[in-house]
């Protein structure tokens, strides 16, 4: 059975060395563009949830990073996510390229206006 984590610094922790900056600087990115989210673990990922709702989850894997859901409603961030596009839901950045924090970051902001 997989290790159930308690909280986001566990989840990080359980990765390898030369994967956790890049956790982190996810960790950071989506907390910089949602200041009053809260963290958590759901689904036994990392999670933000904001006024008690889940507003984006990120995970990490062998060989990338993940964040879901994917916004809707805006043609040119929808374009730039479309090398990303792994399903339905779900962003995939590859660890062997440069993770593009700033497009995550305007994710995570597409996903608060959605709200709004």
């Amino acid at each position: 059975m997989a290790e159930k984590f308690r909280d986001v610094d566990q989840y990080i922790g359980s990765f390898p060395e030369e994967v956790r900056p890049v956790l982190e600087e996810l960790r950071v990115t989506i907390s910089r563009a949602a200041p009053d989210a809260v963290e958590t673990i759901s689904y036994n990922i990392p999670t933000f949830k904001l006024a008690g709702r889940y507003l984006v989850y990120f995970a990490g894997w062998k060989k990338h990073v993940s964040v879901y859901p994917i916004p809707g409603g805006d043609p040119e961030l929808e374009r730039e996510l479309e090398p990303y596009r792994t399903g339905p839901g779900t962003l995939r950045f590859p660890l062997d390229h440069p993770v593009p924090f700033g497009l995550i970051e305007r994710v995570v902001a597409a996903m608060l206006k959605a709200r709004s």
